[in-house]
């Protein structure tokens, strides 16, 4: 008959590797956010950006030629109607935002009144 000892024996743990634990992989490497280069200049009139639905067919080719477009544009070279299209198609969107902004800091500091007006 075989004598058991009062404490039991601890399972064999598994051998570990004689290299250093697995280093986790890096996060892939992205390029930082480069802003999109200034707009194309805009077309002559919007009519004819209008009457023209066959350009949007070719989306594949649409985005190489457009990419050498802006590769190509040089500001310099608006006329002043297509600066001031610019301008405006601009300074629209930018106000609206501005003035939202405005708007949210007079809430929240309590001055719902603007004092201009």
């Amino acid at each position: 008959m075989q004598r058991r000892d009062a404490v039991p024996t601890p399972a064999p743990t598994p051998a570990a590797p004689t290299s250093a634990a697995p280093t986790p992989t890096p996060p892939p490497v992205t390029p930082p956010h480069q802003p999109p280069e200034a707009p194309a200049p805009p077309p002559a009139s919007r009519t004819a950006r209008a009457s023209s639905p066959a350009r949007d067919s070719g989306k594949g080719k649409r985005t190489t030629t457009a990419a050498t477009q802006i590769a190509a544009f040089d500001a310099r070279t608006l006329t002043d109607g297509q600066f001031d299209e610019l301008v405006h198609r601009l300074i629209g969107p930018l106000t609206r935002l501005l003035r939202t902004e405005f708007r949210l800091d007079r809430e929240r500091i309590g001055k719902l009144r603007d004092p201009r007006r």
